[in-house]
């Protein structure tokens, strides 16, 4: 199996393949490996990072966190962190799950509640005696990635992480369970959401007013007082760092960026780049 740290893994959905690259894992990822990426990294796959140990600072989907071990991070398809001031002593497992593993992990997610919470908080403390049962979890799996023989080596991945979510890492969210986060809490929380899947294609406050069923005064206003940004910047925020993504990381030229994310013309894009950047794309490519 391919142990290589690749973050933006193109897994293939034939759950058959599962032992070759539907499901990933890669147990010891430290600071000398981390502290180099410097740009965005967009996770193209469902990714679980178990924090061992050392501190660290990252932006998931433009919120920050301080991570200090033992942590558990769930990132989602599509979301972007920024990790920096890794210490020396950092040490972290990965794990990452194609589309269709996870598809059929999250249907028994979602009759706990515990999918929600992960939405809400991507960063939980891993509370004392649990951080034992995570490890010997990751043992497991491994012995299963192993045998290679198994004919049953899907079921028996797919049976030993379920093993280890309801067996410990649920016990991750117990702070958690029953929080009341309020109208405004939830209506935030939602146009977050949405704003994560829509900001290539919708940048017009109607659009989100009308899925939430508020005007897009009222939407901006709110947004605005929870989270010290307005509807629209949030929107922007999205979109640049998307950008500085494909520009960074991508061969795409800046045309197809252009059209990547939706704008008529390349120099429409080029002047919202620089008018919320300082510098062009071409300048920031070749930063």
């Amino acid at each position: 199996m391919d142990q290589r740290l690749n973050y933006n893994l193109p897994l293939p959905r034939d759950v058959n393949s599962i032992l070759k690259e539907e499901f990933f894992m890669i147990e010891h990822v430290g600071a000398d490996l981390l502290k180099n990426i410097t740009e965005p990294m967009k996770f193209s796959a469902n990714t679980w990072i178990f924090v061992r140990s050392g501190k660290c600072r990252a932006a998931i989907s433009l919120v920050e966190h301080e991570i200090s071990g033992p942590t558990f991070v769930s990132v989602p398809p599509s979301h972007i962190m920024i990790p920096r001031d890794f210490d020396e002593d950092f040490d972290a497992a990965f794990m990452v799950f194609s589309s269709q593993f996870y598809h059929t992990l999250s249907m028994s997610l979602d009759n706990t509640g515990i999918s929600e919470l992960m939405v809400r908080h991507p960063v939980v403390k891993i509370p004392e005696g649990v951080e034992e049962e995570v490890e010997n979890s990751l043992k497991h799996i491994r012995k299963v990635l192993n045998n290679s023989e198994n004919p049953y080596g899907t079921q028996a991945v797919m049976g030993e992480v379920m093993a280890m979510l309801y067996g410990s890492l649920y016990k991750c969210y117990d702070p958690y369970r029953g929080e009341d986060t309020g109208k405004t809490g939830r209506m935030v929380a939602k146009f977050r959401t949405l704003a994560q899947s829509y900001y290539k294609t919708e940048r017009g406050l109607e659009f989100y007013a009308s899925k939430i069923g508020v005007t897009p005064k009222y939407l901006s206003r709110t947004v605005k007082a929870q989270t010290g940004y307005t509807a629209t910047e949030w929107l922007e925020r999205f979109v640049i760092l998307e950008a500085k993504v494909l520009l960074k990381s991508t061969n795409m030229t800046i045309q197809q960026i252009a059209e990547e994310l939706n704008f008529q013309s390349q120099s429409l894009f080029g002047k919202y780049f620089k008018s919320n950047t300082g510098i062009s794309p071409r300048e920031f490519r070749n930063s």
